[in-house]
């Protein structure tokens, strides 16, 4: 059985590659054109019959490459035919809004998540101006947040230290708790200790 993907080939003893005619092929005069397997990019509706053409269909389209960039990013046009009355479709790439643009032959189906109308470079420069001055307040806003929380803990600890030297100020007066209490000198160093420590996490809590 001879070979059936003709991975090895003949050639007689008498064979001369100087004989075979060189053959030239066209000038690259239009665009390159080439045939590729696709699905639609978008929902659309033919303009010839109407017939609606889903997402994701697959046509055997044809693809060129026209003189035509956007900042130094080839465009491409496809061809393809609708599947009811046979006319011609055709579409390119969008790079600049990372998409497709429908040319002729259809008409886009209306995609109410789609972004909204296309907007020029000073309204995009507007808009991103516009969106680093929100983030520069919101950056602002929280540290103004962080400040008022750590004054906030700086003012309860030193309220805890009053209340606690009122307290000893009102059982020393009375003598209410001195005579359950320690000795004087270990009360004294104990109520030193108590508001160093809490002068200590508030102050910790500040450099937060």
């Amino acid at each position: 059985m001879s070979e059936r993907k003709v991975l090895t080939k003949y050639y007689p003893p008498d064979f001369d590659p100087r004989q075979i005619q060189r053959v030239r092929g066209p000038k690259n005069a239009g665009p390159r054109i080439q045939v590729v397997r696709l699905m639609a990019p978008f929902s659309m509706k033919c303009t010839t019959c109407g017939e609606y053409i889903y997402k994701g269909r697959k046509f055997n389209a044809r693809k060129e490459t026209p003189d035509e960039k956007y900042l130094g990013i080839q465009i491409f046009r496809f061809y393809i035919r609708c599947t009811r009355c046979s006319a011609e479709i055709t579409f390119k790439t969008d790079p600049k809004n990372q998409d497709y643009a429908c040319e002729r032959g259809a008409k886009r189906n209306t995609e109410p998540w789609a972004r909204g109308p296309e907007e020029t470079d000073e309204e995009r420069l507007d808009r991103l101006e516009k969106e680093e001055e929100e983030r520069n307040a919101m950056v602002e806003l929280e540290a103004k947040t962080v400040d008022a929380k750590r004054e906030m803990a700086v003012a309860d600890a030193l309220d805890e230290i009053r209340t606690r030297n009122a307290r000893l100020e009102r059982a020393d007066m009375y003598g209410a708790e001195v005579a359950l209490a320690m000795p004087e000198d270990d009360e004294a160093a104990r109520i030193e200790k108590e508001d160093a420590e809490a002068a200590k996490r508030a102050f910790a809590f500040a450099r937060q």
